[in-house]
């Protein structure tokens, strides 16, 4: 699961059709993926402190932007 600092699913939406920006959290290799289905969360209190909620979401990306986010 990678890390985003989106503040919401709502705040993700407006950014299809452009980069995802994030941090990877996995000691097992990349999760990354330009084409295919990724899982996000945000968790404000582990790495942001933005005083955010915690949410998950499913993003697909297609050639390294963000097609759809669920």
């Amino acid at each position: 699961m990678m890390l985003v600092p989106y503040v919401s699913k709502k705040a993700m939406k407006p950014e299809v059709g452009k980069s995802l920006r994030y941090t990877e959290t996995s000691m097992f290799g990349k999760e990354y993926t330009e084409n295919g289905v990724i899982f996000v969360a945000h968790r404000p209190a582990v790495s942001y402190g933005d005083g955010g909620k915690e949410f998950f979401a499913k993003v697909t990306m297609k050639g390294g932007l963000i097609a759809k986010v669920e």
